[in-house]
């Protein structure tokens, strides 16, 4: 069962209204353009029912199928928003928004998910209903978070949920997937150091942030390297350091360090922010400054039920032939949110050879929207067969 004819024939309007999605890009829950399309598109396939603001800015739309005798309902997710990235990909339909860029490929995944929608409106050829859910602020703002929250799960009684992520360096349509965890838990701290700030010239008459904030940075790696079994995964980044003073001969009183950790298990994960502040404080201490730690839990990890993921598999080959077994994924992604409430699985479609997501130069390829949309439907069409 290869893709459907049918996206075959609509590849043309989902790739004008995914360029055009790209050419106003919308960041975090200031999806207000987007929502506003994705709700007019909904209407215009003939919805059962549409609602918007789940999420501040989210959009769901209800299909009912031919029959509803099963009582099933799925959801499929897509997400909305872009990156705060200036484009640098000189495309005819390049962000408008300086400053803004669907640098992940969201807009691609906005495009299909319409284009399922539309599908499945159209022939209605399952038994069950199917909710069509797009998301905002998955980029750091955990709008799938705010959606479960607003009762979005329970509200359209959806009992198995399913999303998808394009994938660069994958063949343009194939599809890989894991079951249990698959994305990492996405945490994030601040530690700021005080020392004795003085002349640089003078070092003895200081306590130096600048040498504290360097040992601690040196530190920390110690928790993958000795304090985390080595078979498990945990990745400590630094990826700010910045001190009080700007000058050449001052020696700062303050440094502000930022960075983040991500880890596949909840053990890991306390270990993790339990050694963090231990070895700030403590190197701090020991060298004559004090350490202040913030430490945020960001995204849980994102686990994919077995038997959802195992399903998922067998559409996405049914679709393309193959779905080969993905990589552990140490990025975060709020889709785990939804998968802390209702079984279902997440898959990764090939992008082919583009640049790697978050990059200026990155673009979703077109090419891989008749097998994305196709997975999307026979999700729907195979797991609610019409009787």
């Amino acid at each position: 069962m290869p893709v459907k004819n049918r996206f075959a024939e609509l590849l043309p309007d989902i790739t004008e209204w995914r360029r055009d999605l790209h050419e106003n890009p919308e960041i975090l829950f200031e999806t207000h353009r987007t929502s506003a399309i994705v709700a007019d598109k909904l209407k215009e396939f003939g919805c059962d029912e549409i609602v918007t603001g789940l999420g501040r800015t989210g959009v769901v739309g209800v299909i009912k199928g031919k029959a509803t005798g099963s009582g099933k309902v799925i959801g499929l997710r897509a997400d909305m928003d872009a990156l705060p990235i200036h484009e640098q990909t000189g495309l005819e339909y390049a962000s408008k928004t300086d400053g803004a860029m669907h640098a992940c490929g969201h807009d691609g995944h906005t495009a299909m998910l319409l284009g399922a929608a539309k599908y499945l409106s159209e022939t209605r050829n399952f038994d069950g209903t199917v909710v069509v859910i797009f998301q905002p602020a998955e980029e750091g703002g955990g709008g799938g978070k705010e959606m479960c929250d607003d009762g979005m799960m329970d509200r359209f009684g959806i009992q198995e949920v399913y999303g998808m992520h394009n994938w660069p360096g994958k063949p343009v349509g194939s599809f890989a997937i894991r079951p249990g965890a698959f994305f990492a838990a996405a945490d994030q701290f601040d530690i700021e150091i005080e020392g004795l700030g003085g002349h640089a010239a003078k070092p003895q008459e200081t306590v130096d942030s600048t040498v504290v904030a360097s040992h601690v940075v040196i530190a920390l790696q110690t928790i993958a390297s000795r304090n985390v079994d080595p078979v498990e995964q945990v990745v400590v980044s630094v990826t700010s350091f910045e001190t009080s003073s700007k000058a050449h001969n001052v020696i700062p009183q303050k440094v502000h360090l930022r960075g983040t950790v991500r880890t596949l298990s909840p053990e890991v994960r306390d270990l993790a922010e339990k050694r963090l502040g231990e070895i700030a404080e403590g190197t701090a201490r020991a060298l004559g400054a004090e350490a202040r730690v913030n430490y945020v839990r960001g995204y849980p990890v994102m686990i994919n039920s077995v038997e959802q993921t195992e399903f998922a598999a067998g559409v996405a080959a049914s679709v393309s032939g193959d779905c080969s077994d993905a990589p552990l994924v140490m990025g975060g992604e709020d889709f785990a949110f939804m998968l802390e409430e209702r079984p279902g699985a997440y898959i990764l479609v090939g992008n082919g050879d583009t640049a790697m997501v978050h990059h200026p130069e990155y673009n979703f390829n077109d090419e891989a929207i008749p097998a994305g949309c196709s997975w999307w439907a026979e999700i729907v069409e195979q797991r609610m067969p019409a009787s």
